[in-house]
């Protein structure tokens, strides 16, 4: 018969397997950052501990030729550096084990691809400006993000798939560079349909919001779930509900707690591909607690 110390031993060390399966099957949430002046620094974005992912908002002009510019509203100002200041909060969130990206596109931008050329261009501003390359003219100075968000919505729907592949062979030069997405609920995309199929996508955060056809209505969850299971069916790693934070933060597509928490949640988190919640965004989280609402059934 086994001793009382082997028993406690035996029971510790199934508890501590046990912790480890539940956090690796915990979900995380996703924020965008950047576009309002109003929501607080990057740094004390992580410091609340309510994130996972940091979406920084946007690069909303590239390719087709244009002069790649950053636009983060009233945070800080491209044209004189005023950016670069933001290098210190990038790695004082990183050093949390929070992931950074950079999210391109966005609803109003002038962006788009027009050739494979063009593509590989704008693969290699990225890294040499955001990532693990070399420039002198780096926006967010010389702290490496961890990846590029795909936000695109408009511009074109050809040659996003060749930017995730150039964009992704930079990973073999060390660090790896994530890639997300945020398409919106319709199945497929009508923009990154493509480049989704690739399977170099780690985390897509499908937009659960004005898309009525593809979103929750007032008690009724058989068409986000029906998106949401065709969204789980794609070569990615991980995926998210994207919600508005606030009713106000979209035209439509805002759940209640009580409902995400009871309706929703339980039914999509039994998708071994589940990720997590993604948020548009931290401005309205702040106006609403909504992260905090949710983080423990997330």
């Amino acid at each position: 018969m086994a001793s009382n110390s082997t028993l406690s031993l035996a029971f510790l060390i199934l508890s501590v397997i046990l912790m480890q399966v539940v956090s690796t099957d915990a979900g995380g949430i996703a924020i965008y950052w950047g576009q309002n002046g109003n929501e607080g620094t990057l740094a004390q974005t992580c410091a609340t501990n309510k994130y996972a992912f940091v979406n920084i908002a946007f690069l909303p002009t590239f390719g087709n030729g244009q002069k790649p510019i950053i636009n983060l509203a009233g945070h800080c100002d491209p044209n004189s550096n005023g950016c670069t200041r933001l290098s210190s909060d990038i790695k004082s969130c990183q050093a949390k084990g929070i992931k950074l990206m950079l999210s391109i596109g966005g609803g109003a931008g002038s962006y788009s691809l027009t050739s494979t050329n063009d593509a590989q261009q704008v693969a290699t501003y990225l890294w040499n400006n955001f990532l693990g390359g070399q420039s002198s003219s780096r926006p967010l100075g010389d702290a490496v993000l961890d990846g590029i968000d795909f936000d695109i919505e408009g511009g074109t729907t050809q040659h996003w798939d060749e930017l995730a592949r150039y964009l992704s062979g930079y990973s073999k030069q060390g660090k790896k560079v994530y890639l997300t997405a945020a398409p919106q609920c319709p199945f497929p995309d009508a923009w990154m349909g493509g480049a989704l199929k690739t399977g170099l996508f780690d985390y897509v955060w499908v937009q659960f919001y004005n898309n009525p056809p593809c979103q929750y209505s007032s008690g009724n969850t058989a068409n986000l779930v029906k998106a949401w299971n065709q969204w789980t069916s794609i070569p990615a790693t991980k995926i998210f509900l994207g919600l508005p934070a606030a009713p106000n933060a979209a035209g439509s597509g805002f759940i209640p707690v009580a409902d995400l928490t009871s309706k929703v949640l339980p039914v999509i988190k039994r998708s071994a591909k589940y990720g997590g919640v993604m948020l548009w965004s931290k401005y309205y989280d702040d106006r609403t607690g909504y992260s905090s609402s949710i983080k423990s059934s997330v």
